[in-house]
């Protein structure tokens, strides 16, 4: 038994306790000096970045609890039950409450951190306040009047040269693979072709050949034909002169290899038979001869291949031949314009002679524009002065 008990036993007055120092709670507001600490400048800042109105500072009133008075406390006996062991203390000390102020400003601060971003591993960067830039005095860059958008003369003439031969490949691949453009250049095709028009010629028809080019170079394909393929007989055909493998000639095919032909009577015969002949016209025609008297003809080859073609009656140097022979790879070429023509019935030397197969260039395929003789490619007035509309885009048999 401690002495207080044995006091309070024999009736004796028992001393209250004397309060210590550590025993008064101050009154006081206590602020948080840890990570919850906020100035009250970074509070209105952050409530400001936060968009939450800001409220003038006001006096704060006290709210903190009075500390409660030890003076008259007495020890609370510490009862003890059978069968528990729970214990009470009594004077609890109090815990202060801070002032509004400080919760306000710790509201404040919460909210912008809450819309600051966050710094995780998903790749979200850290946040850092955005200042604002003062811009600086604006700088003029003067454009040099010579200045070519950092381009140099030397790159600019490659990109010509370039161009160049770009156009160049595709107009050789154009005129030795696909087409080639030419113009009449005499009567000798009347009534079919005249002077002054402007064909259009297949260069895959027949194959191709080292003259196949349409350029004054020869293609390195050596003796015979690519892809070669016999022309028909009826075809208007382009080849190379024979005597010279130069210059460009055009007529039709009118004996195949193997074929015999002769003019009888002014009556073309191909093997011994006279091909059938039907007058159609008859008219009149001014040539370098003066005016002379034509008749139209429409003329069917053996294979059915039936055209027009212009005679200036019997008794021409040509109207009676002896029999050609056409040898294997070779073809015997005729004008159309009978009278008026330079063609197998002349004899190499002084003419066209038998035409080898390698010299063929292509087939006619069509008419795209035409002119009358007169029209100047350096004078455009010329051309609607002389131009013939109906003969645009005609399909050659």
């Amino acid at each position: 038994m401690d002495e207080e008990h044995k006091r309070e036993l024999k009736g004796e007055a028992v001393p209250a306790p004397v309060d210590t120092p550590d025993a008064t709670v101050s009154a006081e507001p206590a602020v948080d000096t840890g990570a919850g600490e906020v100035d009250a400048s970074e509070a209105a800042f952050a409530a400001a970045e936060s968009g939450l109105p800001v409220e003038p500072d006001a006096p704060a009133e006290d709210t903190a609890l009075p500390a409660a008075d030890t003076t008259d406390a007495q020890p609370v006996e510490v009862v003890s039950t059978e069968g528990t062991d729970t214990e009470a203390t009594a004077s609890a000390p109090l815990e202060p409450v801070a002032s509004e102020p400080v919760v306000a400003a710790v509201a404040a601060a919460g909210t912008v951190a809450a819309t600051r971003p966050i710094w995780s591993d998903q790749g979200d960067a850290p946040f850092e306040d955005v200042k604002e830039k003062v811009p600086g005095p604006a700088r003029v860059k003067a454009k040099d009047d010579d200045d070519d958008g950092g381009r140099s003369a030397g790159s600019e003439t490659l990109e010509i040269i370039k161009t160049i031969l770009v156009a160049l490949v595709i107009a050789f691949v154009l005129r030795v693979l696909l087409f080639q453009p030419f113009t009449i250049p005499s009567a000798s095709m009347e009534p079919n072709l005249y002077e002054g028009d402007y064909i259009v010629v297949s260069k895959w028809t027949y194959g191709y050949s080292k003259y196949s080019s349409g350029l004054p170079i020869n293609l390195p394909l050596g003796e015979g034909r690519v892809f070669g393929r016999a022309p028909e007989r009826g075809d208007i055909v382009v080849f190379k002169l024979p005597r010279d493998d130069r210059t460009d000639y055009i007529k039709r095919v009118i004996g195949l290899p193997g074929d015999r032909i002769q003019m009888i009577g002014n009556v073309l015969h191909i093997n011994g038979q006279p091909v059938n002949d039907v007058v159609v016209s008859q008219g009149e025609v001014e040539d370098v001869f003066g005016p002379r008297a034509m008749t139209q003809l429409r003329e069917t080859l053996p294979n059915g291949k039936s055209f027009l073609i212009q005679d200036f009656g019997p008794g021409g140097d040509l109207d009676d031949t002896p029999v050609y022979e056409v040898p294997a790879g070779h073809y015997f070429m005729m004008g159309d314009n009978r009278d008026n023509s330079i063609d197998s019935r002349v004899q190499e030397s002084a003419g066209v002679g038998l035409v080898p197969e390698e010299n063929l260039v292509g087939k006619a395929e069509i008419i795209a524009f035409s002119w009358t003789p007169g029209a100047s490619l350096f004078n455009p007035v010329s051309w609607f002065a002389n131009v013939r509309p109906s003969r645009f885009f005609r399909v050659l048999g």
